[in-house]
């Protein structure tokens, strides 16, 4: 089967609700699917719910706990290098069908791995695996070299009246 890159970004909630739904929709098929996860650290209901999919599915996060506001820390750009050496490996290897780079554009946003990086990754890529990256800010480089885009928009959020973020929701 061939692989294609598919984008989701976009100022609206969705983008990695979409590529986790991909990816169980992947490990259902008996598909192997790994994804990391930037600037994310943490015990989110994804990573309970991967659990059960564990043969199939595998979650690993690189960011240190907190959002990156301004300039990111050395420890920000130390967890995200990390991250990023980590998936070139796993592309490499061919082990899988499915990569999910979740909050990949907005990493390559605050230059915690570069455009350059998702464009070689997208090169790389062997043909037969599936590629989703995720994260608003998407680089045009990016949505041009993706197979399909898809932009979510917000219209109107609950978070604008003050509704914190909810566990198995948003968290």
């Amino acid at each position: 089967m061939k692989g294609y890159v598919q984008l989701y970004t976009g100022n609206g909630k969705g983008k990695t609700t979409a590529a986790l739904g991909l990816s169980i929709r992947a490990a259902g098929a008996g598909l192997r699917v790994f994804i990391v996860q930037f600037m994310k650290m943490g015990d989110y209901s994804e990573i309970k719910a991967l659990e059960r999919f564990s043969d199939l599915i595998t979650i690993e996060q690189y960011g240190v706990g907190r959002f990156v506001k301004g300039k990111p820390t050395p420890e920000d750009k130390a967890a995200s290098r990390k991250g990023l050496d980590r998936v070139k490996s796993i592309v490499a290897s061919g082990k899988y069908n499915m990569v999910v780079i979740d909050e990949g554009n907005i990493a390559a946003f605050f230059d915690l791995i570069s455009v350059q990086d998702l464009l070689d990754i997208i090169d790389n890529k062997p043909d037969n695996m599936e590629l989703i990256i995720t994260g608003r800010n998407a680089d045009p480089r990016v949505i041009e070299k993706a197979d399909l885009v898809t932009e979510m928009k917000e219209i109107k959020h609950y978070y604008q009246k003050g509704v914190k973020a909810r566990t198995g929701i948003e968290k």
